[in-house]
């Protein structure tokens, strides 16, 4: 008689093992969730406000003990690219491209590294062996940089007006196919597109300066009508001036340099530096 009682208890006792043994793999699985959150959020932490020395420090540590997460291996290369370590970088980028779970996107992220490196051919190589399918705003930025570079414009038109439609924040674009333009001597096309890009980023100071050089460049010794601060406005004074200088409008450039110094709320060195070296020649 006591027999069944003893089968019952030790099945009774197995099964409360089994449940506990259970809600324990519950729990590890649980935390084991949580940890993934946590470092995602540690990794993205890294790679946007965290120093970035440090981030490649953490990123070489992640990727010695994983070397088999492609996650960890982008986060190393991206690091690098923070700490301006582009040869580095690039080695990086090159070890993703190695692994079997790579993207397109990767390519495109090495393309930008040897771009970085001034290495344009083999960007150019990169960008080459990515499907026309693949359609990226920094796919197309990169493209229009690397057209840019071998002076094809056409294409470089074609590759910035591209980019700046797949972005909702094009004002950068815009202010590097201004400066392409700039440097085609099409000033009245850079003059547009610099106003283009700061439409779209009204607080753009390298669009303005870039405004202010093509305006120059066309001996409209003016400021244009932008949102500006009373630092911003002595720097593009400046800005005009030196442009108004080098095109042998020396009388325009020395009101201008004056104007910038007066402007400047502290003391302008390079401003007074620049207006004394056009006096002492002009004494000379």
């Amino acid at each position: 008689m006591r027999h069944p009682i003893t089968l019952t208890l030790c099945a009774f006792t197995l099964l409360l093992t089994a449940c506990e043994k259970s809600g324990e793999d519950q729990v590890a699985e649980a935390m084991k969730d949580i940890n993934v959150v946590d470092e995602t959020n540690l990794n993205d932490v890294m790679l946007t406000v965290g120093d970035p020395d440090e981030a490649v420090n953490y990123f070489t540590n992640a990727v010695t003990n994983n070397p088999e997460r492609i996650d960890l291996q982008r986060g190393l290369a991206k690091s690098l690219i923070r700490a301006n370590r582009v040869p580095d970088a690039i080695t990086a980028w090159e070890t993703v491209k190695k692994h079997p779970e790579t993207s397109n996107e990767d390519t495109v992220e090495l393309a930008g590294a040897l771009i970085r490196a001034s290495r344009w051919d083999d960007a150019a190589a990169q960008l080459n062996t990515i499907p026309p399918t693949y359609e990226t705003f920094k796919r197309y930025r990169l493209e229009a940089m690397v057209a840019d570079s071998r002076q094809q414009w056409e294409k470089a038109d074609s590759f910035y007006e591209t980019a700046a439609g797949l972005t909702t924040r094009p004002a950068n674009v815009y202010n590097n196919w201004g400066y392409s333009k700039l440097t085609r001597g099409d000033y009245r096309g850079a003059e547009r597109l610099f106003t283009d890009a700061l439409r779209h980023d009204p607080s753009l100071f390298t669009a303005k300066n870039n405004l202010v050089l093509a305006r120059g460049a066309q001996r409209n010794y003016t400021l244009p009508v932008v949102q500006m601060n009373q630092v911003e406005r002595a720097q593009l004074l400046y800005t005009l001036a030196l442009a108004a200088i080098k095109q042998r409008d020396v009388s325009t450039g020395k009101t201008l340099l004056a104007d910038a110094i007066e402007t400047h709320p502290r003391h302008f060195e390079e401003a007074v530096r620049a207006l004394q070296a056009i006096e002492n020649n002009a004494v000379n």
